[in-house]
């Protein structure tokens, strides 16, 4: 059975009995991590790990667990330079077994789901680590030897989402965390096929689960105590993490964000989970970045926060990929953007050919804090964006159809000056004043978006798109 993310459109839509509400967004750049010591030592034969991880930073190697004991005995986990997943165990000299995922997990829009088997009790040597992606058996060590010790869940510091130094900090989202102390599970404790897509993977209820001495099920529901455990009392310390980065995006409900892999020639930096574009100046001039969900129907809304504006930048929706290319937003005909300058909107007569227009109404310009609203409309015959600023309609818009049968949110600046944005899917990575959801009750807004408008997330995605 092939290994599919957890990605819409898909090819026909799960049901959820059982619905994740929250997950946490780490970003590797404010060294997010959750940390615990234990007053006594669990199991050193049977543990199960079991996580569900959407990437952010690409290029980096992220620990996701990691425990060191005082005679430098090391176990962990971290994404390697290929985007595989690695556990391991170290003896302060040399390892004594490393296990390296079969499949490497590059796509920024997917929700991945890990179990890590571990039963160095068993008498057959294969059954004694076993790695499952997305309900898949995935990889296997076969050279521990048996009744081999390991530190797992022994009192010593664990780290999620760094090492023990602490360094190689994880950068994306994390959702239930679960870890089993004495017993090795298969993944369907965990998750299960959907009925009636039997290829996509989908979480079940952990909460009856016997999770023993030094276990614990992180849900991160509690906004309050992130690291709190809803299994019991074995609670984490949370280490630069706040109530903004407790979020709606999940295993069960997945949102866009910026596309890590659709940066032109990795120019802006990307943050808070891909939530944050920062541009570079000069050297990204003309560079664009678009989001990691597509649409060819529906009505779709979403905001960017502009955290540092200069005089250079544009906000709206292509129909194209842009990392072929080193073009700004408005240089083909199914580019469309709003521009800070002098209020126009860019968009060309012709593909190559830069062009800005004026608004029928007028030009309004915008700044550093103002919020811009994009409303896409691909449901009404003639299709159309509609663009405000601090919930007040700039103008609208009709667009053609898109080159690549969808159109993309985009962003882009062309000036010599460093400057940020934040896009909120409903997401957000900032703080609003007065949070705003959809019809449907999704998503979290500065403002309510316009009726028959909705959040781009898989839950409306599959309803609407």
């Amino acid at each position: 059975m092939p290994i599919n993310s957890f990605l819409y459109p898909a090819p026909s839509t799960p049901t959820f009995a059982y619905v994740v509400a929250n997950s946490i967004r780490f970003d590797d750049g404010s060294s997010d991590s959750f940390n615990r010591t234990p007053s006594s030592a669990g199991s050193t034969r049977l543990a199960t790990f079991s996580f569900w991880l959407k990437r952010g930073h690409f290029g980096i190697t992220p620990y996701v667990y990691m425990v060191k004991d005082g005679s430098n005995n090391q176990f962990g986990m971290h994404i390697d330079s290929n985007d595989k997943l690695v556990c391991f165990h170290y003896n302060g000299s040399g390892y004594d077994f490393s296990l390296t995922s079969t499949s490497s997990f590059r796509d920024p829009s997917a929700w991945y789901h890990f179990v890590i088997k571990i039963d160095t009790a068993n008498g057959t040597a294969i059954e004694r680590l076993k790695l499952f992606v997305n309900g898949v058996y995935d990889a296997w060590n076969t050279t521990i030897s048996q009744n081999f010790d390991g530190i797992w869940l022994k009192n010593s510091t664990a780290y999620i989402g760094s090492s023990t130094t602490p360094h190689a900090h994880y950068d994306g989202y994390f959702a239930e965390f679960v870890v089993i102390d004495g017993t090795a599970l298969e993944p369907t404790s965990f998750g299960e096929f959907d009925e009636d897509s039997p290829t996509i993977w989908k979480p079940i209820d952990v909460s009856g689960l016997t999770f023993g001495t030094n276990g614990f099920y992180l849900d991160f529901e509690d906004s309050s105590s992130l690291g709190n455990d809803a299994a019991g009392s074995n609670n984490f310390t949370v280490n630069n993490l706040t109530a903004i980065d407790q979020t709606t995006d999940t295993c069960t409900n997945n949102f866009c964000t910026v596309n890590a892999l659709d940066n032109y020639h990795q120019q802006a930096t990307l943050s808070e989970g891909n939530t944050k574009i920062t541009f570079k100046g000069p050297s990204s001039y003309y560079a664009y970045s678009t989001g990691t969900f597509g649409v060819a129907s529906g009505k779709w809304y979403w905001e960017t926060k502009a955290t540092s504006a200069g005089n250079h930048n544009v906000y709206g929706i292509s129909g194209r990929y842009v990392i072929a290319y080193n073009k700004g937003l408005g240089v083909n005909t199914d580019e469309y953007g709003y521009y800070n300058y002098n209020g126009n909107y860019t968009n060309a007569s012709s593909d190559g050919s830069y062009a800005e227009n004026s608004f029928s109404g007028g030009n309004v310009t915008w700044t550093t804090n103002d919020i811009i609203g994009i409303a896409l409309d691909l449901d009404s015959g003639t299709n159309t964006v509609k663009f405000y600023k601090n919930n007040a309609l700039i103008g609208t818009v009709n667009i053609i159809a898109p080159s690549s049968g969808f159109y993309y949110p985009a962003w882009n600046q062309f000036d010599n000056q460093t400057e940020a944005c934040q896009p909120n899917f409903g997401n957000p990575s900032y703080s609003l004043s007065s949070a705003q959801s959809d019809a449907n009750g999704y998503g979290s807004f500065e403002f309510a978006p316009p009726s028959g408008y909705y959040a781009l997330c898989s839950k409306n995605l599959a309803e609407y798109g």
